[in-house]
Order: C-alpha cells, then structure tokens, then sequence
C-alpha cells in the first residue's frame, strides 16, 4: 500500500535533519577551523582572550566536525618512506656484544682470551684463544637467548649461535626474531616521526603505516617535501664511542671490533672508534639549543641515571682521552676529556646553523629512528594550487547542481522537484558521513561528488519511468506509483552494487586521492540509494496524501526518446559488432604501437609545475636544462586551460630519474628550479611530485590487478544474479569500454596515471550500471513473453529501458563536461576519461551487451520463480 507509517516517517527526517546538521559546518570551513583550533590551544592551557574570541565563533551547540581537506586542496606535502629495517640486525647485534664478552670472560680459564672479530653486518663473529672451551662457549652464548616476544614467534628463541671453526662462533637473529623485530623496527620509526611532526607543531598531520616496512607522511601547510624529509629523515642516532685513533685514510684497515668514521667539520679526516658506544641517544632526557662560549649554535643535552652513571664512569677512568660525538655515521666532534663529569650533562658542539641547532635539539628529543629511511616517493603542493583547486571544484560543482536540477524539473516536473529535494539530501549526507568517519576530500574526490550528482538521479529515472509506464495501465496513481517503486528497485539495487564492488576495489588497490575518490563514490551509492527509495517515496506520499490528483505524470514534460519508441537495435546486429571489433583492433593496435604517455606514477622521476608571468617557451626551457647534462630524459609540455588568468603561463617540466637512483635527487631538483629561474626570477613552483622506480612498479602491478578484479567481481555478481550469458555479455561491453579507452589515451597520447586507472574502475562500474538495468528488463521480459523470440524480447527491452539510458547519461554528461570546462586542469585528463566512459558505455549497453547476449542465447525454460528483490522489498513503506 501507498502508505509510511509514521515511526518510519521520523526515522527518515531524523536522518535527514542529522545529515545536514552534521554537514553545516563544512558550508563554514575556516570559521569551524579557527574555532577548533582555539578550542586545542585552550585545552592546552594556553588561555587567551585572542583564543577565546576565536573559539566563541562557532556555536558550541553546533556540530564542529570537518571533512579534512587532501594536500592537492590545502597544500602541503606527502612522503612514502620505506624503513631499511635490516639495519636493526647490526645493531642488536652490536648491543649484544657486550653482554657476549662479559659472560665468556667470566670463563676465561676454560674459553681463553674472547676477541670481537665481526666482518659481515647483521652478525656477530666471536673468536676464542682455547679450542677446547667451544662447547662451553656455545653452551653460554646460547644460554643468553630471549623468548621472541610475538604471536607467530611464539615459543621461539631470538638467537642462533653456531660454531664456524674450532675457536670461532657466529651469532645471527632467528627468522622468527627478524619478523618480530622489523614489526617492532616499524612501529617505533611511526612514534618517532609522530613525535618529530609534532614538535614542529603543523595542523592535522597524517602519519600512517603501509603494508610492513613503509609510513605514508602527509603534513598539510609546509612549504616543501623537503622541509618534512630535514626533519622526519635525518636517523639522529648519537653515541659516544672510544677515540682509537685518526686517519686520512677512508678504507683504513680499522681492526677487530673497530670502525672508520668520517670527521662532520674537517674534510679528509677520519677517526676510528670502536663500534660498541659507551652510552647511546637512547638515554638523554632532553636536548636544547643554545649558544657555547664563544656565542657559536651548539645543543646540550641530559643523561637519564643509566645514562649519567655510565657517562660519569667511562670519564673518570678515561681522563685525557679523546672520545667522538658520533651523529648519524660522523663525527660531530671528538673532544679530549680533562676531567670527572658526574652530571650527565653536556654540551655538542660543532659548525652549526642556529637552524641546525635547533632541528638536531628537535630531533634528539623525539628520539632516534631504530633505522634510516629511503624516501619512495614525494609530492609537495602549494597552498595557491590547492585554493584553486577548491575554488574551480566549487564552481563545477555549483554548475552541474543547477544544471541537473533544471534538467530533472523540465523532464519530470514536481517529481523532479522532489528529486531534486532529495539530491540536495544526498549531497549533505555524503559530507556528514565523510565528516564523521574523518574521511579525506581530495581533487578526485570532488569529481567522485559531480559523479555523484549526475548519477543520483539514476534511481530516480529508473523509478519515474517505471511509473510512467505503470501508469498507462495500473488501476489508479496510487496503484502506479507502487508498481513503479516494486519493479524498479530490483534494477536500482542490482546496478548500484555492481559500482559499489568498483569502489571497494579501487578503495583496497588504490592509495591516496584515488582513494579519497572511491570513498566519496562508494558513499555517493548508498546515500543515492537511500534518498531515492526512502526521501523521494516519502515526499511522493506525502504530496498524493494532500493532493489526491486523478493523474500524474501526464503533461509536457522533456523527453529525449520519444514514448513508444521501437527501433529495431538488431536489425545490424552485425554491423555494431563488427564496427566494436574495429575499434577494438584499432585501439589496441595504438597501444602497442606508440604506447601510452605514462605520468611519473607508472614510470618514475620528478614532475615541476612551474607558473610564470611569461610565456612558456618549451625550447627556451629545454635549452637551460640541457646545460645541467642531468643524465635522464627530460620533457617540458605546456599546459593550456581556459580558467587560466592573462598572465597565468603553466608548464610541467618531467624528469626521470638516472639508471640506479631510486628518485631524481633534491640537488637535481633545486638545480633545475634555478636554471628556470633565470628565465623568468619570478617563476614559481606550486607543485613537485616524485615517484620512484619501485613504487612506479607496484603501481602499475597494482593497476592491472585492480582492473582485473573489478571484472571479475562483476562477471561473478551477474552470473549468479543471471545466468552465464548475461555474465559474459556484460563482460565483453566491460573489456569494450576499457580497451577503447586506453586506445584514446593511447592515440591523443594524454597522460595517463593513476587517476585515470580510477577513471577506467569507474567506467566499468557505470557501464555495467547501464547494461544490468537493460538486462533487468530482458529478464522480466523473458519470463513475460515466453513466445517471443530472443530477438524480439532484447529490442522491446532496449526500447524500454532507452528513456531512462538516455537520462542518465545526459545527466552524468551535464555534471561531467562542467567539470571538464570549470574544474581546471589538474584534474582535465581524468574527467576526459570519465566523459569518453559514459558515452562508450552508453553505446556498449546497447550494442555490445546485447549483442552479445543475442549471440550466446538464453536458457527460457524457467519453471522456477526467481528471486524477487523487488517483491522482496517492493512493498516496502519506506
């Protein structure tokens, strides 16, 4: 019956009112933003009049939930950095080494004289002077060994201690101890680049783990990566280590249990040290910066009571010896001690920048990193790009709405009005949900909301033509408004999960903006869903409880397809499929021809975005940068784009990185920006982006497998709510759409990165969104017409179905192409994708699905009842 009960009635405005409650204050982003951030201050104790006028202007009763902004919108930078966790081995085994000589001297009358005699990293080599006492050695050794202290190392020991020779024995960390450590290795690098992050104090930072050795760093607001690597990336590991002696010498021969170490000042000098520290960084308590006696920067430091008491002991029994400030692998300095120091404290002292000294006192009281970190991949964004960005978004955004909703008001009249009511819903609960799972709004997460927009009406025109057509033979309005919401949602929630297995897999295989997209998409499909079944419905009922109208539905409305259309689709059959086969071959022929233009994500290097008040000039650019000999291939493409202001010149300057380098170096960098500068001084740079060769790699691994996957998932979902042929014709439509893509790319040779591996998940989606709603048709027609032939079946659901096709895609087409000409062009190639998608995925629908499924036939014998979704949920009141 065409009723809500009135519970359910409150239950859906209850949601509504929450949505756009918890939406509100990202309609009043800095105000919130200034508020929060003196609501901190004061939480911190920093109680101001300044802070309290700030956090007054936000109502408290007000939600102050944000949805955070992503670098490419705030600016900021982005670090991928992989932890050398191997580093750790040698380490463990340098601290064990002294516990191994004081336990064997303890028996040096049975082992003899005990001598470190370590060559390999990650082992510790023990000699003894008597043969005999191995056994007793190997039994002590062994004897020092640890339970592994994890799950899958359970019951496990730490070490393994094996005989080499009759007066050597090696000591080596157990498998099961390497995977605990390197966890361990891992999470204590995290805390350490939190804690450096947070010493310097940047908004909002994000620090996260990815997979087992590496942290993605995100730091809005710096100015570059490399301001985030100076202080995230410097190890900071101190020791004072024994002086041995010096050298000039770096590959001097430094003797067992020693090693050569070059001077931080004296170029040429080198101290040889022993390699076990008289105490480590791990003991200080604090650092500051501060100013010796002679007014130049220097750090001191404190020693917890470990500390200061192994500190005070080695100096008092080493007076007049020299001992080195090891930082890193270099000699800070190595002073002679002159006397007693019981205190614990101290003082480093060097050529220091009063900036240096500052960040070594910021480094050393956050700790050092257990071991270095190799930078992957980099990407700084300029605070100027990013508003932009937000700005052109905006307007794309405010466009495709009023686009949209003149067009649903022209083809549906006061229904659409209500949908549009309910697409105004839609749009508030996405950015209430992203507010309250802390999601990430990204510049392809904005396109994910204009994709949004112009599919939320999808289920919206599914249900108003079903009515349409159920209202030239239902029994009353009301009859018809039922039958048209019980028959639609089958194809509504069919089609709609088929995008959402899209957005899954592109949420697991995809990683930064690209993930911000599947997020926004994925939650774009529920609350479209939602507003369409249960905002639309109520708003209908409530109108006809009040209205009680004798018709609906039956003026001069926008129709693109005119009402009983019946073309004949098949009648070339095989022409539309030998026209796809053509393309097809056409498209991949281009791609293996000349390939793809493939953006620094598949192939690695460094892109500049530089800005000048000058014309560009690629020839006058290529000629300055062929006087560094950088050694890798070097491209310069200007970029055009009509939101560009008169004096608003973009070029993107592409480097690769040089054969063994794992990323073009920050001195190729800088010399490349200084070499643009003296074309124009004033050039800027809003953007810096590097990927390095073994990321570019797994990406691309990571693309097709995403691809792959997103297939498969959906020739399974359809198999099993078909049959197999329906499965493979919508699979020949997927691989349609995807190989004439790809060959666009390919022959316009538009740059093709990860955004566009999005952009083809998500062309899969919609393609499949558009073939499943005619299939849905073909199938209830099936069952309908048991004597018409195949043929006859496919074309009448065509015709059927072809309004609703057409909207759909006129609408997303109308959200699309205002992003195309207002979205600038960062985002250009990815929402040319998306546009070509639709329209390619429009035709394969029709042709290729079909087609397809005409050729294979169906089984017709259905004696079974199938499994109703509609029915199931037809009459559901809300």
């Amino acid at each position: 019956m065409l009723k809500i009960d009135p519970w359910k009635r409150i239950a859906i405005w209850l949601v509504v009112a929450f949505g756009i409650f918890t939406a509100i204050p990202n309609g009043f982003y800095g105000t919130v933003e200034i508020s929060n951030d003196a609501e901190a201050a004061i939480a911190e104790g920093m109680d101001s009049p300044e802070n309290q006028a700030d956090a007054a202007a936000w109502p408290s009763f007000m939600s102050d939930n944000l949805v955070n902004l992503g670098l490419d919108l705030r600016g900021g930078a982005q670090l991928l950095a992989e932890v050398k966790v191997e580093q750790v081995y040698e380490q463990r085994m340098r601290g064990l080494w002294p516990e191994v000589r004081d336990t064997l001297a303890a028996q040096r009358d049975i082992v003899g004289f005990v001598t470190d005699e370590s060559n390999v990293e990650g082992e510790l080599r023990v000699r003894i002077s008597q043969a005999s006492g191995m056994d007793q050695a190997l039994n002590l050794v062994r004897g020092l060994a640890q339970q592994v202290i994890s799950v899958t190392g359970a019951g496990q020991t730490d070490i393994t201690v094996r005989a080499v020779s009759d007066t050597d024995l090696i000591i080596t960390l157990t498998d099961a101890e390497k995977v605990a450590s390197d966890d361990r290795t891992v999470r204590t690098a995290l805390e350490v680049i939190r804690r450096r992050i947070d010493e310097v104090g940047t908004r909002e930072p994000s620090i996260q783990r990815q997979g087992d050795s590496r942290i993605l760093v995100q730091v809005p607001g710096v100015g570059s990566a490399q301001e985030v690597k100076d202080i995230i990336g410097t190890t900071a590991q101190l020791g004072f280590h024994p002086v041995v002696g010096s050298t000039g010498d770096p590959d001097a021969r430094p003797g067992a249990g020693n090693m050569v170490i070059p001077s931080l000042d004296q170029e040429g000098l080198y101290y040889i040290v022993e390699r076990s520290p008289v105490v480590t960084g791990e003991e200080l308590t604090n650092s500051q910066p501060t100013l010796d006696q002679n007014n130049r920067p220097a750090v001191t430091f404190d020693f917890n009571t470990s500390g200061a008491r192994k500190f005070g002991d080695y100096t008092l029994e080493n007076i007049g010896s020299p001992f080195a400030i090891v930082l890193d692998n270099e000699v800070v300095s190595a002073p002679t001690i002159q006397s007693h120091i019981p205190g614990g404290s101290g003082i480093i002292t060097g050529n220091f920048s009063v900036p240096e000294s500052t960040n070594l006192a910021v480094l050393l009281r956050a700790g050092a990193l257990p071991a270095e970190l190799e930078f992957l991949q980099e990407q700084t964004v300029g605070p100027d790009l990013g508003q932009d960005s937000i700005n052109a978004g905006a307007i794309a955004c405010l466009v495709a709405f009023a686009l949209v909703l003149i067009y649903m008001v022209l083809s549906y009249g006061l229904f659409g009005v209500f949908a549009n009511i309910a697409l105004l819903v839609n749009v508030a609960l996405i950015f209430a949900l992203l507010s309250l799972i802390g999601g990430t709004l990204t510049l392809p997460g904005i396109a994910g909301i204009v994709l949004t927009i112009g599919m939320a009406v999808d289920a919206n025109v599914l249900i108003f033509e079903r009515i349409r057509e159920e209202a030239k033979t239902a029994k009353g309005p009301a009859r018809a408004i039922e039958l048209g919401y019980e028959k639609a949602l089958s194809a509504i929630i069919d089609a709609n999960i088929t995008t959402l297995l899209t957005a899954v897999i592109l949420f697991a295989m995809g990683a930064g903006p690209v993930r911000g997209f599947a997020i926004t998409l994925g939650l774009g499909i529920v609350t479209s869903v939602f507003t369409a079944i249960f905002v639309t419905r109520l708003l209908v009922i409530i109108w006809f409880e009040r209205k009680r109208p004798k018709t609906i539905m039956t003026g001069k409305y926008l129709r693109l397809v005119k009402a009983g259309t019946a073309f004949d689709f098949f009648n070339r059959a095989k022409l539309w499929l030998g026209i796809s086969v053509v393309l097809v071959v056409v498209a991949f022929g281009s791609f293996m021809y000349q390939g793809l233009n493939y953006g620094i994500d598949f192939k690695g290097g460094t892109t500049l975005r530089t800005e000048s008040a000058l014309q560009v000039d690629p020839a006058e650019y290529r000629a300055v940068l062929e006087t560094l000999e950088l050694g890798g291939e070097v491209n310069i493409t200007q970029v055009f784009d009509p939101t560009f202001a008169d004096d608003q010149n973009v070029a993107m300057v592409a480097i690769s990185a040089q054969d063994g380098e794992e990323s073009v170096t920050n001195e190729t960098i800088q010399a490349v920006e200084n070499a643009l500068r003296t074309i124009d001084p004033d050039i800027t740079f809003p953007a810096v982006e590097s990927v390095g060769p073994t990321v570019s790699g797994e990406l691309i691994q990571d693309a097709i497998i995403a691809v792959v996957l997103a297939i498969g998932a959906v020739l399974i979902y359809i198999w099993l709510r078909f049959e197999w042929q329906f499965a493979l014709g919508a699979v020949a439509a997927l691989v349609h759409d995807v190989v004439l893509t790809i060959g666009i790319f390919s022959e316009l040779q538009i740059r093709f990165d990860l955004a566009i591996i999005a952009a083809l998940l998500t062309i899969v989606g919609y393609s499949l969104n558009d073939t499943v709603v005619v299939f849905d048709r073909v199938r209830e027609n099936l069952r309908k017409y048991k004597a018409k032939d195949l043929k006859e079946v496919l074309n009448l659901s065509i015709n059927e179905t072809l309004s609703r096709t057409f909207m759909t895609s006129f609408t997303t087409l109308l959200a699309l192409i205002s992003l195309y000409v207002l979205g600038g062009d960062v985002i250009r190639g990815f929402v040319f994708a998306m546009i070509w998608g639709v329209i390619v995925g429009t035709y394969s629908s029709i042709f290729v699905a079909s087609s397809t499924l005409l050729v294979l036939g169906v089984k017709r014998d259905w004696s079974k009842e199938p499994k109703n979704v509609g029915g199931q949920f037809g009459n559901i009141d809300a």
